[in-house]
């Protein structure tokens, strides 16, 4: 099933295996608090992290995404040509600046990658009262939504065409992600409205019965 999958070019739901520079991952900082229960009542409850690379003409393109699974947008994230605990660090910097910086109590599930142990990002989630949370290795169900969205990018994005430049894949990625994924592409789960029109909707109904 493998070389037939191989030779057709297909992959899972969860998208291409993504590179680890040869480092397995080591011991957990934190215990699973989600236990694949990808579900929140309001905004800043429940945050997935992590990250993804794809090849350019330059060398490799990483991109570390922060997304809030009560309505599934891209809360913040970071693109850079080196995947170092700075990626991480400020993506999660990038997810409290936009979300207004209120995100006291969030917890903020990842793997066990080198950058999301590190004593800098363990640092800032402590700064901000965030609540860490990881996975089992090499489990990519633990953090499937998240996978999802990855695979999203892959297919809609990263897979589209050889990119010549970081700068030209840096843009197309921002791009799909504030103009498509967060304003046109409507989802099941959020019963046909996009992230913006989703959370925009039910933050508002809650504000007027309070």
């Amino acid at each position: 099933m493998w070389r037939i999958c191989a030779a057709g070019g297909w992959w899972s739901v969860f998208g291409k295996k993504r590179g680890t520079n040869g480092k397995r991952p080591g011991p957990p900082s934190h215990d699973d608090l989600v236990r694949r229960d990808f579900t929140a009542d309001r905004p800043n409850e429940l945050w997935l992290t992590d990250i993804t690379e794809h090849p350019t003409g330059e060398g490799k393109l990483y991109l570390c995404a922060v997304k809030d699974v009560y309505s599934n947008p891209i809360v913040g994230y970071s693109i850079s040509n080196r995947m170092k605990s700075d990626l991480a660090v400020d993506a999660r910097a990038s997810a409290v600046t936009r979300r207004g910086g209120d995100v006291a109590g969030c917890i903020v599930h990842s793997d066990r990658g080198s950058q999301f142990r590190s004593r800098r990002f363990l640092r800032e989630l402590a700064r901000h009262d965030l609540i860490g949370s990881m996975g089992q290795v090499a489990s990519a169900g633990d953090n499937a939504a998240m996978e999802s969205f990855f695979s999203l990018l892959q297919k809609n994005v990263l897979d589209t065409r050889r990119w010549a430049t970081r700068h030209e894949l840096r843009i197309a990625i921002i791009t799909w992600i504030e103009r498509t994924y967060h304003r046109r592409r409507r989802q099941a789960r959020l019963g046909r409205l996009t992230p913006i029109e989703y959370e925009t909707i039910n933050t508002t109904q809650v504000a007027l019965a309070a």
